[in-house]
């Protein structure tokens, strides 16, 4: 079952919706004519850790922050762990690092293929992170994460259906006609089905996890959210400005 058509305004990107018995919020961004970023610090340089310091900041420069999801994992001081591009500065380098543990043992991140969502000129796009460090294409903005959920309309290898293990998540796929649509659940749900949410409901080839549990967080002033991280602040975040 193919989801969400295209907003009429981006104002209104965000809505819930229902797949397989869970509930989320799905929040549909054309890119081409969007203006999305990444952010994670201000002009002193301290990390923004909530979405209404970044909503301020924004204000202050006479503009509006309609929308914002957590971007990625990070430190305990707030820097992204792993690649993080913005305004076409590498401010962090790709992490490479794999794991030959069992899966089970495997923190997220690492769960190989991990990837990287990033936007350039030719709109979004949605790499396994060996692949986009070895012909790494021009990107503005560019967040490294994990794991892959789908990839070229497959799922990720490691996920298992029917797992225990459900918590919230959030995440990006790219999707039919170039669309960006965000993701996080509102209830706990396994890997195995939000990957399937991107790939079977939402049209996405291509899809990743930013983050789980305490880490996943929405901001959208049209359905009145502004989540708050239990982590004490977010790291990197994703913002649409208008």
């Amino acid at each position: 079952m193919i989801g969400l058509a295209a907003p009429s305004a981006k104002a209104d990107a965000c809505a819930p919706d229902r797949f397989e018995d869970a509930d989320y919020v799905v929040c549909t961004i054309d890119p081409a004519v969007s203006d999305l970023r990444l952010f994670w610090r201000d002009r002193d340089g301290a990390p923004f850790r909530s979405f209404g310091n970044l909503a301020r900041s924004v204000e202050a420069e006479g503009r509006k922050l309609t929308f914002a999801i957590n971007a990625g994992m990070y430190g305990t001081d707030f820097t992204p762990v792993g690649l993080y591009v913005e305004n076409g500065e590498e401010l962090r380098p790709a992490d490479t690092t794999t794991m030959d543990r069992p899966a089970r043992e495997v923190p997220n991140f690492y769960k190989q293929p991990n990837g990287v969502f990033f936007l350039g000129e030719k709109g979004a796009g949605i790499l396994p992170t060996a692949e986009f460090t070895r012909k790494p294409p021009s990107a503005r903005f560019a967040t490294q994460s994990g794991p892959m959920l789908v990839i070229e309309s497959e799922l990720h290898p490691a996920l298992i259906p029917g797992s225990t293990d459900r918590t919230r998540r959030s995440g990006v796929g790219v999707c039919d006609g170039g669309q960006v649509r965000f993701a996080i659940s509102e209830t706990g749900v396994n890997f195995h089905d939000f990957a399937r949410l991107f790939r079977d409901h939402l049209a996405c080839p291509n899809a990743l996890f930013l983050d789980g549990g305490n880490g996943a967080g929405l901001y959208s002033p049209t359905l009145g959210r502004n989540d708050a991280s239990w982590h004490g602040g977010y790291g990197p975040i994703l913002g649409l400005v208008e």
